[in-house]
């Protein structure tokens, strides 16, 4: 009787850690990533892509773009509607940055002249249930 009741036991464990493990994993999964562009990348084109989209705080958006030619940099509104990045500004230039959303409003620009004034810069609005995202 006693040798039952250690494997119930032993099987209450079992289940305990799979409960545990489905929990952790369902966490981690939470957080999406996207690739800013799709398959065009960070472009000029790119202004529109965020339209239509669910997002997330902690998602987590991949920029690749030729490093060459172009950059990323997280601003205010402020930055966003004049294509300024202020100075100290966190400026990517890797060409496969991973920029994880906080909850609200994430404005980004490229830094290289021109560039946003054409259209390379994007607005995505992250939720904590998801929301829709937009540029503007």
């Amino acid at each position: 009787m006693a040798a039952r009741g250690i494997a119930g036991g032993n099987m209450a464990v079992v289940v305990g850690v799979l409960l545990v493990c489905a929990f952790l994993h369902a966490g981690v999964a939470e957080s999406a990533e996207f690739t800013v562009g799709d398959g065009g990348g960070w472009s000029v084109s790119a202004g529109s892509w965020p339209n239509g989209k669910r997002f997330k705080g902690r998602d987590v958006l991949v920029f690749n773009y030729d490093p060459t030619a172009h950059d990323v940099v997280a601003v205010s509104a402020e930055g966003y509607r004049a294509c300024a990045a202020p100075s100290g500004a966190k400026v990517y230039k890797s060409g496969a940055d991973r920029v994880t959303l906080a909850l609200g409003p994430n404005y980004f620009i490229s830094s290289v002249p021109g560039d946003c004034q054409a259209g390379m810069k994007i607005t995505v609005t992250a939720a904590k249930q998801g929301r829709i995202g937009g540029a503007s």
